[in-house]
């Protein structure tokens, strides 16, 4: 999981105000944080399904995400996806 830290910092790496811990950025990058998190997690311990479910509905809410900063803030999208390293 996150530690406080690690999250405080993804959080005002991509916060659009001092106060912005909800929006779709910060959404996306604390997801992709957790994903990366997990991945790691998989590479020791194989056969644990649930934790394999729980990563699938985060990189299905993602995509979501993504889709909807795409849509209303296509600037900030391009902004997320380049900092974070994903590909369009």
């Amino acid at each position: 999981m996150l530690v406080k830290e690690k999250k405080g910092e993804v959080i005002s790496n991509f916060k659009t105000h001092t106060k912005d811990t909800g929006s779709p950025a910060v959404q996306v990058a604390l997801i992709t944080e957790r994903i990366n998190y997990l991945n790691d997690h998989f590479k020791t311990h194989k056969k644990d399904f649930h934790s394999r479910r729980g990563l699938l509905l985060m990189i299905g809410r993602r995509r979501r995400l993504l889709a909807y900063l795409k849509k209303s803030d296509s600037k900030k999208y391009e902004e997320t996806i380049s900092k974070l390293g994903l590909r369009k």
